[in-house]
């Protein structure tokens, strides 16, 4: 029998809302520098975290809790078991390297339980949520290309970090490295991985001027995700 799409666990809530605030305060975190700019500078950084918190909340909360959503209701619309679970270790990882000032984040991930995945299904499950931060990506530039906000705006910087934050991720899930999900995608279809990941990477040095040496590290992040992910993923 097909699981129902969107049905959901008060387990799976907790964990999902543990792991976006841990998630929340570790990208403030790398935003204002880690615990040095702390150190440097006490009550500069306590006001540039109360800055950002607000902001990375609502731009970590849409872009990874709407993804990992987008994964579940797919992988229940095609009958298979899914929800949402933390991996503790994973978000150890991920608070002590916003706490350095750089992220890693290992939160967890959308634990999917069937026998009948077809390759097919396997990569359009992995692609909607990608796509998921694309559809936020699109929404919040087309609302701050309509509403305007004055540069010097808070608004100005939700609308700027929310559109950077979602296309960023975007483009990092899509990488093709396992356990990312540009790696199932790829596997099911290249055409299909090629296009998408041409048009997320065009929109992300388009409208975030993001750079090669950025665009290296990204990748390089990738690879140490993958391989700590493997050992994360395990507790």
């Amino acid at each position: 029998m097909a699981a129902r799409v969107g049905m959901t666990s008060a387990t799976e809530i907790r964990e999902i809302l543990i792991a976006d605030i841990v998630l929340i305060i570790a990208f403030t975190l790398t935003i204002v520098g880690g615990i040095t700019a702390f150190q440097a500078g006490q009550a500069a950084a306590l006001k540039a975290f109360e800055y950002y918190l607000p902001i990375a909340a609502i731009g970590v909360s849409l872009s990874f809790i709407l993804h990992e959503m987008m994964h579940k209701f797919v992988a229940q619309r095609y009958g298979a078991m899914a929800e949402f679970r933390t991996s503790w270790s994973g978000l150890a990882i991920t608070l002590v390297t916003g706490a350095f000032g750089f992220l890693l984040g290992i939160p967890g991930a959308t634990m999917i339980y069937t026998n009948s995945f077809t390759q097919k299904e396997n990569g359009i499950v992995s692609l909607a949520g990608p796509l998921m931060n694309f559809v936020v990506f699109g929404a919040f530039l087309l609302a701050s290309l309509i509403i305007n906000p004055p540069t010097s705006s808070y608004l100005h910087s939700v609308f700027s970090f929310v559109i950077f934050i979602s296309i960023l991720l975007a483009f990092f899930n899509m990488l093709p490295v396992f356990p990312l999900d540009g790696s199932k995608v790829l596997r099911w279809n290249m055409p299909v991985y090629a296009v998408t990941m041409a048009a997320i990477f065009a929109l992300m040095v388009f409208f975030t001027g993001i750079g090669l040496i950025n665009i290296l590290i990204i990748i390089g992040v990738a690879i140490v995700f993958s391989l700590f992910y493997r050992f994360a993923m395990r507790f």
